[in-house]
């Protein structure tokens, strides 16, 4: 997984394109050390305060992973008739167009993938303070300083060397699975010694309302976050077309399984968590911290190289060879947002903004599949997928402003839409094209990057 040199037949210029390197081991390593950060040992309360009974948030579980399966298997999908790095973004870009696009990944560099990022560190800082203030409260100032460490070092760390983030990916995992097992083992025995008094009437005290499941499922997929992590590093992937279903498949389901084993475990586990779940919860963060720096700067890297993004984000590290611009840059946005960051409001607003892209590039694998059948589809599946994921694609959208309509929700649909605004003049009319250029021929010779090319 790393960028190599090559010559461009066209031109005789030398240029820089992604070259495939990512296996299916390395693949699966993406998805699920991405999904399982610290979520799943903080949105399970979460989900159980809002959906008020055990059974009824095993049952919101269950459907959030089922419902991560349809949507990876719809990706996997795009992923091999639009080979392209990018994700969402590209896919907008090449069913919905230029503005849409721009939309998505305007609210992507800005809000989404930093917001993902800070409270990924915002829950690493509170698990690495925790310990050394039991029974009382965490400063969140401290915090705060924790995850803005971890957000340099991971940042440093990509920047330098693609293979040493991915070295962490692959051991991050391991020690992921590993810490989940010892917990479920434990909240095994228990069970099987007859401490089931936590399940009866499991189902007691269930809230019923659309408001409060989707609430339910925003924080529940919050945990699941990441399942569409390969779409965007298409180009790094060694045949797409096999490895890209495989994985989502593969990885999607070890998470739900372990997901599901954890939350029928964690009520008989409360006594007994306290280091085990700091210590874990802390490793998980800080791996999925790496997968969303990773995957995340990509995106802003295929933005600039479609013209959306100022020139040298799309520019990669000459020795190195990593798209250290993109990188450098996301990472200045999450500081910003690490400042006012709450955790709770983040995966809320983040869920929100985050289905509402997707509803939109599932809707343009539904007019793909109906209006370009001809396309090459190495990998395809039933128009009824997509349809329901869809569907719920947009209940989970409009169900938090049904019943209790908060005005922090208008605040960020007006900023998805203020990406228009941006784009008019910036993009489209390219108003004040050589504001930028002196900056740009500056940073490139400072940070040492090189403009790269696709790889197709």
């Amino acid at each position: 997984m790393t960028l190599s040199s090559t010559r461009t037949m066209e031109s005789g210029k030398q240029g820089l394109t992604l070259k495939r390197e990512v296996g299916l081991i390395g693949a699966v390593s993406f998805i699920a050390g991405t999904m399982m950060g610290s979520g799943i040992f903080i949105s399970p309360q979460y989900v159980l305060s809002v959906i008020g009974s055990p059974g009824a948030s095993l049952i919101i579980w269950t459907c959030c992973g089922l419902l991560a399966m349809l949507g990876g298997l719809c990706y996997a999908e795009l992923g091999t008739v639009i080979p392209e790095s990018g994700g969402e973004y590209i896919y907008m870009l090449r069913t919905t167009g230029k503005v849409t696009a721009f939309m998505f990944v305007f609210s992507f560099i800005i809000v989404m993938r930093p917001v993902s990022a800070t409270g990924i560190a915002l829950s690493f800082g509170e698990y690495v303070v925790a310990p050394f203030y039991e029974g009382c409260s965490v400063p969140q100032g401290l915090v705060k300083c924790v995850a803005a460490g971890a957000i340099l070092t991971l940042s440093m760390i990509n920047c330098l060397s693609v293979r040493l983030a991915t070295h962490i990916q692959v051991l991050s995992m391991g020690v992921k699975i590993l810490a989940l097992a010892v917990i479920i083992l434990g909240g095994c025995i228990l069970l099987f010694q007859g401490n089931t008094e936590n399940f009866n009437n499991a189902f007691e005290g269930t809230n019923v309302g659309v408001s409060t499941i989707g609430i339910a499922f925003y924080q529940g997929l919050w945990s699941y976050d990441g399942w569409n992590t390969l779409n965007y590093i298409t180009e790094e992937l060694k045949h797409p077309e096999v490895n890209l279903p495989r994985a989502v498949v593969i990885a999607i389901s070890l998470v739900t399984g372990l997901y599901l084993l954890v939350n029928v475990n964690r009520h008989y586990l409360i006594s007994i968590w306290g280091w085990i779940m700091s210590v874990a919860a802390a490793l998980s963060a800080f791996g999925s911290l790496n997968g969303t720096f990773f995957s995340g700067g990509r995106v802003c890297f295929v933005a600039a190289r479609e013209g959306h993004m100022p020139e040298i984000l799309a520019m990669a590290h000459v020795h190195r060879l990593t798209p250290s611009p993109a990188l450098i840059f996301t990472t200045i946005i999450s500081l910003v947002v690490l400042i006012p960051g709450d955790f709770q409001s983040i995966v809320n607003y983040f869920s929100f903004t985050a289905w509402f892209f997707y509803a939109i590039t599932l809707s343009g694998l539904l007019y793909l599949k109906i209006k370009k059948p001809e396309l090459p589809r190495p990998y395809t599946v039933p128009i009824i997928l997509p349809i329901l994921v869809l569907i719920a694609a947009i209940f989970l959208v409009l169900a938090p402003i049904i019943d209790s309509p908060q005005i922090e929700y208008l605040y960020v649909a007006l900023f998805i839409f203020s990406g228009v605004i941006v784009y008019v003049p910036f993009i489209h009319y390219k108003l004040c094209p050589g504001l930028l250029t002196k900056l740009t021929v500056f940073l490139q010779l400072f940070l040492e990057v090189a403009p790269a090319e696709k790889n197709l």
